[in-house]
């Protein structure tokens, strides 16, 4: 059976205010936002392109109230999930590009991580509350 990533989905107060980092990696929102009233919820897909497979999705999940399940999750525990790693082509050109852009790193160098992937850290208060780790192949 073949699986492949879907999306993650990412609680946010606000889409708009929830996208701007991920436009800074060069995703973009791709057709409308959709509430889902049953779920309380209105949601935006940003693709993270793919020549292989379907793209992999980023939802940004804006709540419609505070008794919804989205907005008791903020509530209780902030926006954001544990950690994204995107693999990127040229690691030191993102970091440039995102402390230019006002983003703040946890690591403004790469370091060596696992599989002897240079890897760098983005600090979640400039995602949104989202651990972002950007990751090269030497």
């Amino acid at each position: 059976m073949r699986i492949r990533l879907d999306h993650i989905g990412i609680a946010v107060n606000d889409l708009d205010s929830g996208e701007k980092f991920w436009n800074l990696l060069g995703l973009m929102s791709k057709g409308e936002d959709e509430e889902v009233e049953e779920q309380g919820v209105i949601t935006r897909f940003l693709p993270i392109s793919s020549e292989l497979q379907e793209p992999a999705m980023i939802e940004l999940l804006e709540p419609t109230g505070e008794e919804t399940p989205i907005g008791k999750f903020i509530s209780k525990r902030g926006v954001g999930v544990q950690q994204i790693c995107f693999e990127v082509e040229d690691i030191h050109l993102m970091i440039k590009q995102l402390v230019d852009s006002g983003i703040r790193m946890i690591d403004e160098s790469p370091r060596i991580g696992s599989k002897n992937c240079l890897i760098a850290f983005v600090h979640p208060k400039s995602t949104g509350g989202v651990l972002v780790e950007l990751s090269q192949k030497q």
